[in-house]
């Protein structure tokens, strides 16, 4: 199995808790190289400032939402080929549509189990090389 130790990974969440139960998936996958932002305005700050081999966000959060930080990232050349993960409890058709329109590379649907979010991004990760 490929090793993920040297990948970095945002974790973007307004909900510590939340934050922490996906650090300890990614630990998991033996990721540990992990930044966390309350909202998607301190996640900018972050992208802008680090580089990072994925984004795990949340849909719903105060200041900038997930979807606003998403067409953010992928409407600026430098960041735009970060992979992008949106997490959210919302399964309506027009938010996956929208998220797939401004470029999302996975939608995980809360709540998830520990072994699908996990699979799910091993897979992304994989793909990207």
């Amino acid at each position: 199995m490929k090793s993920f130790t040297h990948v970095r990974v945002l974790v973007v969440d307004d909900m510590a808790s939340m934050r922490m139960l996906i650090k300890g998936f990614l630990h998991k996958l033996g990721i540990t190289q992990i930044e966390e932002a309350q909202n998607g305005e301190v996640a900018w700050e972050k992208i802008t400032s680090m580089a990072f081999d994925i984004i795990i966000c949340d849909w719903d959060m105060p200041k900038m939402t997930g979807i606003e930080l998403l067409k953010t990232v992928k409407n600026q050349t430098p960041y735009q080929s970060i992979p992008f993960v949106m997490l959210t409890a919302n399964a309506q058709r027009a938010h996956v549509e929208e998220a797939a329109q401004h470029g999302v590379d996975g939608y995980i649907h809360k709540p998830f189990k520990p072994n699908v979010f996990i699979e799910r991004i091993r897979d992304l990760l994989q793909r990207q090389g």
